[in-house]
């Protein structure tokens, strides 16, 4: 199968959008907290563990949900993960205050830094620590160029280069670009990194950050996962050489993946009408599996635009009666075999 098209990621994406406005829009972490809480572990697992957290999902779960320390990692990994969770908390709280002239502050950074390392920090002090560098403070050190050769600001600078940046965010005409609004937050979260205001914890703030415009503009949280850290990386690399569209790209297809994944089954109810792509995630079936059977009419669906949309109690049905057909009950000894009449399913009823 070809690689869909930029355009194409971007319109999906835009799709989904659109389903999710067509429900009420994405809701307060009051208002669907069960559905938070799976993206909440999910981020704070997949972003810890691009850092070399060792904490797989299920102890991040029991930690974050029971406070209980499971396994037997190292306490630092526990503390790391325990910082990220309340950080992502307090981001997702923040989604009530979207909308108004100011998206983003310096105090806000400042404080997500501070949640995030401030537990890890406190029993495992970065080496050669400065307390001046402590948690929610900007560096006081130069750092080395990065692997490609971009080098981040002189210490001195981070405070104006990262005032600068808030600027950006801040301003009406950044969001009137003619570019899609995907890659301007793509844009932004590497000019983010590129600053690296922090003596530690860059990469984790810099996705907390990133997080925080999303919610407040509309979008679910992007969860990138663990096993996308190469091309993660690799995007971030493009991007500082003024291409964001690779990285823009992974953050549709993580945003996306976080409507029909999460928000859409959780919101939807067993009677609404939802993008395909959002079914299959509570379905053994694929969507391309569920796309053959809507258009074999043997799903109940609709056709809008290009996508098919059905409900869950629609999968259901099809599902259980696709079941039957696969396992057909034996009337008798030698009657046991599906209508082919040689024990094998016809084509339509593989679908």
């Amino acid at each position: 199968m070809p690689r869909p098209s930029r355009d194409t990621i971007y319109s999906r994406l835009e799709t989904s959008v659109e389903g999710l406005k067509g429900i009420g829009g994405l809701p307060l972490p009051a208002e669907a907290q069960e559905i938070w809480k799976d993206i909440w572990f999910e981020e704070a697992h997949n972003s810890t563990a691009m850092e070399g957290n060792t904490l797989i999902l299920r102890e991040v779960q029991l930690l974050l949900d029971q406070q209980k320390a499971v396994g037997s990692k190292e306490m630092q990994a526990y503390l790391e993960v325990q910082g990220y969770g309340k950080a992502a908390q307090w981001v997702y709280a923040q989604a009530v205050r979207g909308g108004g002239a100011v998206q983003i502050s310096l105090r806000e950074i400042r404080e997500i830094h501070r949640i995030v390392v401030e537990q890890a920090w406190i029993e495992f002090p970065p080496e050669q620590f400065d307390p001046k560098e402590g948690p929610g403070s900007f560096r006081r050190k130069n750092i080395e160029p990065f692997r490609g050769g971009m080098q981040p600001p002189e210490w001195p600078d981070v405070h104006a280069a990262l005032s600068d940046w808030c600027e950006k965010v801040n301003d009406v005409e950044t969001w009137r670009a003619s570019q899609h609004a995907i890659e301007i937050f793509a844009e932004l979260h590497a000019e983010f990194e590129r600053i690296h205001p922090f003596r530690d914890g860059n990469g984790r703030v810099g996705r907390l950050v990133l997080n925080l415009l999303l919610v407040r503009f509309g979008y679910p949280p992007a969860v990138i996962y663990k096993n996308e850290r190469d091309r993660y990386l690799a995007a971030l690399k493009r991007a500082d050489t003024g291409d964001c569209g690779a990285l823009g790209e992974l953050l549709a297809r993580s945003i996306k993946q976080s409507i029909d994944r999460f928000i859409l089954p959780g919101l939807a109810g067993p009677h609404k009408m939802i993008p395909l792509s959002a079914l299959a995630h509570s379905t053994e079936l694929t969507h391309n599996a569920l796309n053959l059977a809507a258009q074999r009419g043997r799903l109940r669906a609709i056709k809008r635009g290009n996508q098919w949309h059905s409900t869950k109690e629609a999968v259901e049905e099809y599902c259980k009666s696709r079941y039957k057909r696969q396992h057909p009950q034996a009337a008798s000894d030698d009657s046991s075999g599906p209508a082919n009449g040689d024990g094998t399913l016809s084509l339509l009823d593989q679908a």
